[in-house]
Parts: structure tokens; sequence; C-alpha cells
């Protein structure tokens, strides 16, 4: 989608609200995203899940509407935090901090 009030007769081309996906995004079948909003890096989209606001980086979402339910990693392997708020991943050893709902590779 990319306009908030579509309607196949009105010619809104000036209303165009600009999505964004930013590099390593996975995004599953059939989810729907409306326009305006953007996804965060290496975030995961589960399939059929709709998308109603930004997504944070790493953030691993699904449902209806869709909610964060963890967190993935580059290589997209699911994240465990410590009590700290650090995680690595076991695959390759990539480092990860959570602070304030916000996932950063170390």
């Amino acid at each position: 989608t990319n306009v908030i009030n579509p309607r196949s007769f009105v010619v809104r081309r000036e209303e165009f609200k600009k999505t964004l996906i930013r590099k390593g995004a996975s995004i599953g079948a059939n989810a729907t995203i409306v326009c305006g909003v953007t996804i965060g890096a290496y975030a995961f989209i589960g399939a059929g899940t709709v998308i109603t606001r930004d997504i944070p980086d790493f953030a691993m979402i699904y449902g209806n509407p869709g909610r964060i339910r963890g967190w993935v990693s580059i290589l997209g392997n699911k994240l465990e935090f410590d009590a700290s708020g650090y995680a690595s991943d076991s695959q390759d050893g990539s480092r990860y901090r959570l602070l304030n709902e916000k996932v950063e590779l170390l």
C-alpha cells in the first residue's frame, strides 16, 4: 500500500507515503505492510503479519497486528538476552545489547 485512505477511482499520487525496508530485513509470505512505516535492519517479519507501525532493528515480529515477540541476530537466529541485556549468536559469535527495547550490534 502507498496511500493511507486509498480509493480506486481517486488519484492520490501526491499523497504517496514512503515505506522503507532497511538492509537485511526479512518479510514472510503474505505479510501486509501499511504505507509510511520503516522496517528496521535485520528485522524478521513472520508470514501473514500485519505491520502498522515502525519496526526496530533486529526485532522478530508476527501476528495481527504485528508485535515484537523476540529478537534475532544478523543471521536470523533467535537471541536470548541475559539479565544484563547482552546476548550472542552461537553460530557466528556476534554480540548484541538490548537497551530500552532497542538492540544494537556490538
